[in-house]
């Protein structure tokens, strides 16, 4: 077994990468000043994933099934895995995402038994007619709570408003109607096309050791054989569906985003395009940026107001939210100076600050054993090398950002999601 060791001379730190037999690609970050030991295993299937070729038969699963999965799966024949972790000690979560599953765990003692729960809790499905009923109802449940979650529907009614055909507009959950659907056929069909170990990473960072976590592999790991599975996404327009979204809830305050719709062929952008972007956002919005303070200093908005990359299969776009009382006037001001800053360009003085800036917030990531945990992991399933962000982070220079600048920020392809109160 061969374990490719992965060297950051800038950061003084390396990590290790391993094919184990299983067909688990397996990523070891051992650091021996930490008290503390966090693992994550993913799989690439997310909310997106509705419809997949699964050794060339294409399947079509009702929304909502791979987070119905995840909640499965901590169920088994001789136990909840959540309370064989009370036994351990250690902390126990997982999440779904657009497109990713992941279960994970962090501790300070017992690492061994902890592990062995986590490959336990993702090798041994139990389905039945009655469990999955049992399931239906506290789903239906945990649906009806984002329903009524104003940072969630200004989120979902934005994602709604952008995209077309992408499933990224539809609630990672599923609705009440589409998760009664799910049967245990559904559940294996998808665990037997994406659980398969040739398309999940496992990423151990802490205090421990390569022999140590590929000792536990070695006893605990079935080894699969690999198997096809190719997502189907539908084709999506470069336009947005409307230029604005409005739903009142029991709010005090006006919540907003304000998304502008990126063109894109690529299922994925590359590394270099959204350090790039994040380099150009710090620059346009950031804290020290002039249009920041102006929104401040009129009082359009308070200090929540931020701005992110959001990209993945098949989607991606520049988003702004915050709170406010005026957001429409916001997004008027944002889009007046996103056609002066097309005139324009990003300066070299404000590339400059800009950069540091998102240096320091890059490298924050390695404070945290779970954060770097789930960073190694999407760095694997983007065939990207974490190690290598630094370096090629330091390399950009302003004509990168503002070659990147001319792809995003298009001032009329945008989307304005707002949740306010009635009586506004």
């Amino acid at each position: 077994m061969d374990i490719q060791k992965i060297e950051s001379k800038r950061l003084g730190e390396c990590y290790y990468r391993l094919a184990h037999p299983s067909g688990l690609k397996v990523l070891i970050y051992p650091r021996e000043n930490f008290n503390s030991v966090s693992a994550v295993i993913g799989t690439n299937f997310g909310s997106v994933y509705s419809r997949f070729v699964f050794n060339g038969k294409e399947v079509k699963v009702p929304d909502g099934t791979a987070h119905y999965l995840e909640h499965k799966l901590f169920e088994s024949e001789d136990g909840d895995a959540f309370s064989k972790y009370a036994k351990t000690g250690a902390s126990a979560n997982a999440f779904t995402s657009f497109d990713k599953t992941c279960y994970l765990f962090s501790c300070t003692d017992k690492f061994k038994e902890s592990l062995e729960i986590l490959l336990d809790l993702v090798q041994t499905p139990y389905f039945t007619e009655e469990t999955i009923a049992k399931e239906q109802g506290i789903i239906s449940q945990e649906i009806k709570m984002y329903d009524d979650s104003p940072d969630w529907r200004v989120m979902m009614n934005l994602s709604q408003g952008m995209y077309h055909n992408n499933p990224i507009n539809i609630d990672i959950a599923g609705s009440v109607e589409t998760i009664a659907e799910i049967t245990p056929e559904i559940l294996y069909e998808c665990y037997n096309s994406y659980y398969n170990f040739h398309n999940m990473v496992l990423a151990v960072v802490g205090k421990i050791t390569v022999d140590e976590v590929v000792g536990i592999l070695d006893e605990k790991l079935r080894h699969d054989e690999p198997v096809e599975t190719k997502i189907l996404l539908p084709e999506e327009p470069y336009e947005v569906v409307k230029n604005y979204v409005e739903q009142i809830m029991p709010v005090s305050v006006t919540q907003f985003e304000l998304g502008f719709k990126e063109a894109g062929k690529e299922e994925r952008v590359t590394l270099k395009q959204g350090l790039c972007t994040n380099i150009m956002l710090e620059a346009f919005a950031g804290d020290c940026s002039p249009l920041y303070r102006e929104l401040l200093d009129e009082k359009l908005i308070n200090y929540s107001f931020g701005s992110e990359y959001s990209s993945g299969l098949g989607y991606r776009g520049v988003i702004f939210s915050g709170e406010s009382s005026d957001p429409k006037a916001v997004c008027e001001k944002i889009r007046k100076a996103i056609v002066k800053l097309h005139e324009t360009g990003i300066s070299s003085e404000d590339f400059e600050v800009a950069k540091k800036l998102m240096y320091g917030k890059l490298i924050s990531v390695y404070d945290s054993n779970f954060g770097l945990a789930v960073s190694l992991i999407n760095s694997e399933f983007r065939n990207e090398d974490l190690m290598s962000v630094p370096e090629l982070f330091m390399s950009l220079t302003v004509d990168d950002v503002n070659e990147r600048l001319k792809e995003q920020l298009d001032p009329d392809n945008y989307c304005l999601s707002v949740v306010r109160g009635d009586s506004e």
